[in-house]
């Protein structure tokens, strides 16, 4: 059970709902874990900034990829709402989770997800030294800065045990019998 609850619309403050209604207006939803940092518009705008970060790499991180990278920052986060929000997203592309074959810059952003949360102090420098060939320098701090926010949304879901999505239930990973 969630240890902070989810804002109850009709109830909440007018900046509340205000920033609510522009997220369904932009977003088309409103997810569990938006619900719960609306009890913040200023947390739930800075946590959003995660889709102005996947607007500016578009051009040069193509959606597979970032949800790749999303996903192995989730699952090394042990985020299993985040790792299942981004199953899903590879799922409904038609891609399988556990089937799909990384092209070698995909590997390299699952590699470098997995190593900013294993320690962030200490990427490999063979990881920086392929990334250096793929991006220029501007990417690459939007590269990170993107992972940041990723690996913040993770953190959240995880410390507040914010409640699944009821439409995530059907892509969560089946554990082995």
């Amino acid at each position: 059970m969630s240890h902070i609850s989810m804002i109850d619309y009709d109830t909440a403050a007018q900046d509340v709902r205000d920033a609510y209604d522009e997220e369904v207006r932009v977003r088309g939803r409103m997810t569990n874990m938006k619900r719960t940092l609306l009890h913040s518009p200023t947390a739930h705008r800075i946590y959003a900034e995660w889709f102005t970060l996947r607007d500016t790499l578009r051009p040069h991180v193509d959606d597979r990829s970032i949800w790749l990278f999303s996903h192995a920052i989730s699952d090394a986060s042990r985020s299993l709402i985040a790792t299942t929000f981004f199953r899903r997203a590879l799922m409904s592309a038609g891609f399988s989770p556990e089937t799909l074959v990384p092209t070698e810059q995909e590997k390299l952003l699952i590699d470098f997800g997995q190593a900013i949360v294993a320690d962030s102090n200490a990427i490999p420098t063979p990881i920086w030294a392929a990334l250096k060939v793929h991006y220029d320098e501007a990417t690459l701090v939007n590269l990170v800065a993107f992972a940041g926010i990723m690996l913040a949304t993770a953190v959240f879901i995880n410390v507040v045990e914010v409640e699944a999505d009821p439409e995530l239930a059907s892509y969560f990973k089946q554990q082995p019998a």
